[in-house]
């Protein structure tokens, strides 16, 4: 069965029975740990994963926690306070007891094929935990959540379809986390690249302001409160980038955009310096800056994302860097043809880890929507009424 003529005859041309999840799969318990304990007894490459939490985990070894608490089938495990999520793992594991996973222990079902229909929905199961004060669900609405078995009459016939589901599914998360780790290979590389390309000894170069090397435009930003803005086309800017779409504009042309914001500075959760083409509307949470020439500006903005800048961020309630902070940043500037080498090497790296049109991030984006795409087509088999949640 090749995979285009099964994928035409999924799903509707295959008899369904739903059963509930706790009917096919086998529910774990999990350890009893605290957070504490598991930082105390984590090892980096001990052999057994235990789950917390969100994306708390530690590494133990077999002898830290009971051998009874400790599951080797491969497994899903359900996330079910705070982020709720499933996750599959394949190697000794356990959990924190308020957690609970489950297993197969019948050979004509497939893990993974209910992990991926699992994941297909678990949008409703955070629909659920959303109702509590914590996000949380409990085991019965997993256990009782029904799952469709294809073709039960002919378990063998059944167990080659779930297995091909979920090759073909595999296929598409498997390339996306090939991708993931180059592109986090890549960014490691590129940040080492950054680093020493902007290693200049004090007396190497000749160091100036950032207020000697652009002109400030804050003076001509404008911000606008959301019930008032009045929507079109063109790009409304905040702190780390777009917040919304306006009619008008203040800017037209290239420049940087600086964020104003402390917390963000502080957190770098967001590029601090990133630049933007063309007509804009900036409000009074990033500096803007023009340059006169792109290699002026994208040098500067390269720079300004790999130094620390707590030293220039001023306040305690409300963290800002302001105007005269900024513009008092002693940037390195070499001779033009150094800066220009040095924005060609780092342009590069960023087309690839850091475009949304090219490169890594936009070939991961597009394996996700693959998977989305054949995991719908694959799993989305009609419920009899009586079943529909």
């Amino acid at each position: 069965m090749t995979s285009i003529s099964f994928i035409t005859k999924m799903p509707n041309g295959v008899k369904v029975e739903w059963k509930d999840l706790g009917d096919v799969l086998v529910r774990n318990k999990g350890t009893k740990i605290t957070a504490r304990e598991m930082r105390e007894l984590h090892k980096d490459g001990a052999p057994v994963k235990i789950f917390a939490g969100g994306r708390t985990v530690a590494f133990v070894n077999y002898e830290d926690i009971p051998e009874k608490d400790i599951n080797r089938m491969p497994s899903i495990i359900v996330k079910s306070r705070g982020i709720i999520e499933f996750e599959y793992y394949d190697k000794p594991f356990s959990h924190k007891n308020e957690m609970w996973s489950y297993h197969s222990k019948k050979d004509q079902v497939s893990i993974k094929y209910i992990y991926h229909f699992l994941k297909l929905n678990e949008s409703h199961f955070q629909k659920i935990a959303s109702k509590m004060q914590m996000p949380q669900i409990a085991t019965p609405d997993t256990d009782r959540f029904p799952v469709p078995i294809p073709c039960p009459e002919n378990p063998e016939k059944s167990l080659e379809i779930q297995s091909e589901i979920a090759r073909i599914l595999d296929a598409f998360t498997t390339l996306t986390a090939e991708l993931t780790a180059e592109l986090s290979a890549r960014l490691k590389q590129y940040s080492y690249y950054r680093d020493r390309l902007f290693g200049f000894e004090e007396a190497e170069v000749e160091w100036r302001a950032l207020g000697e090397l652009a002109d400030n435009l804050d003076s001509k930003r404008k911000p606008i409160t959301s019930s008032l803005r009045e929507a079109g086309d063109i790009p409304y800017y905040g702190a780390s980038g777009i917040v919304d779409y306006v009619k008008d504009y203040i800017f037209d042309g290239d420049f940087l955009l600086v964020s104003e914001d402390g917390a963000n500075l502080l957190a770098r959760n967001t590029p601090i310096a990133f630049s933007i083409s063309g007509k804009s509307w900036v409000n009074n949470h990033a500096h803007v800056l023009k340059f006169e020439t792109y290699t002026e500006r994208r040098y500067v903005e390269y720079y300004l994302n790999s130094i620390d800048l707590k030293p220039y961020i001023s306040g305690v309630a409300q963290p800002k860097l302001n105007k005269k902070n900024l513009e008092s940043i002693r940037v390195p500037n070499p001779p033009p043809e150094e800066k220009r080498r040095i924005v060609k090497i780092l342009d590069k790296f960023d087309e690839l880890v850091g475009s949304a049109t090219g490169g890594l991030p936009h070939e991961i984006e597009l394996r996700q929507k693959q998977y989305f795409y054949y995991r719908n087509l694959l799993l989305s088999f009609r419920k009899p009424e009586d079943l529909l949640v």
